[in-house]
């Protein structure tokens, strides 16, 4: 895999305009964007069109997190786009994910296209006071629930997971390199933390074992997006090399 695929750029602005104008900016340095919510409840299909139109791959994160047939159905209204990866909620349980995994198994099995399913461990803004105030778990930490959610993933037939740069180490070496981490929260050396609690920078994530980062407003809000880009890019080659 090229080192300028493992970046992913998230397209997390308001409008149609913005997004093609960062897509233009950016050029041949970033080959994935990410569409989320906010700007596909915006501006829909006509995102993905558009991103289609220069050539780029598409990950559609919207996290679905529903009964496992709206979930399917979902995700089965998503291959009709075209994108290349896309996120469910592991928290959504074993036979969401699974039904999933079937699902593009039978698409693999008659010779479609699939894309990579990422199943969303615990999102990077939460913590451990989430874990004993929201679902009363006391006697396990934020790494010990990402790791069993991680194995629910794989044992489901998943093909990765998205996870906090903390959690890189503990997910391979529980589940080797076959199942895929791709991991926001990250920030360049000297960043802001924003509202990302579990954060690192693109050189540990790689080095940790990250297949894919997520990099947004380091990027989004500077000046010469460019320059940053080739920055970061360079923080993740010396990352792999240390790996």
């Amino acid at each position: 895999m090229k080192i300028n695929d493992r970046l992913i750029v998230p397209l997390d602005v308001e409008k149609f305009n913005e997004a093609e104008s960062i897509v233009n900016e950016l050029e041949e340095n970033i080959t994935t964007y990410k569409v989320g919510l906010q700007l596909y409840t915006r501006e829909g299909q006509r995102v993905i069109k558009m991103l289609k139109k220069y050539e780029k791959k598409i990950f559609l994160d919207l996290k679905f997190h529903d009964i496992p047939n709206t979930v399917v159905g979902a995700v089965k209204s998503a291959l009709e786009l075209g994108i290349d990866m896309l996120t469910i909620h592991a928290m959504g349980g074993f036979d969401m994910m699974e039904g999933v995994a079937k699902l593009l198994w039978q698409r693999r099995n008659d010779g479609k296209h699939s894309p990579t399913v990422f199943a969303v461990t615990l999102l990077t803004s939460l913590d451990s006071a989430f874990l004993m105030d929201v679902i009363g778990t006391t006697n396990r930490s934020v790494e010990d629930e990402v790791v069993i959610l991680a194995g629910a993933a794989q044992s489901a037939g998943i093909n990765g997971v998205v996870a906090a740069p903390q959690e890189i180490k503990s997910i391979r070496k529980k589940y080797g390199k076959e199942l895929l981490i791709l991991t926001p929260g990250i920030r360049p050396a000297g960043s802001d933390k924003n509202d990302q609690q579990r954060i690192a920078t693109p050189f540990s994530a790689i080095k940790d074992g990250a297949d894919y980062i997520v990099v947004g407003r380091p990027i989004l809000q500077s000046e010469n997006k460019i320059k940053t880009v080739k920055n970061i890019l360079k923080e993740m080659r010396d990352g792999l090399k240390n790996s």
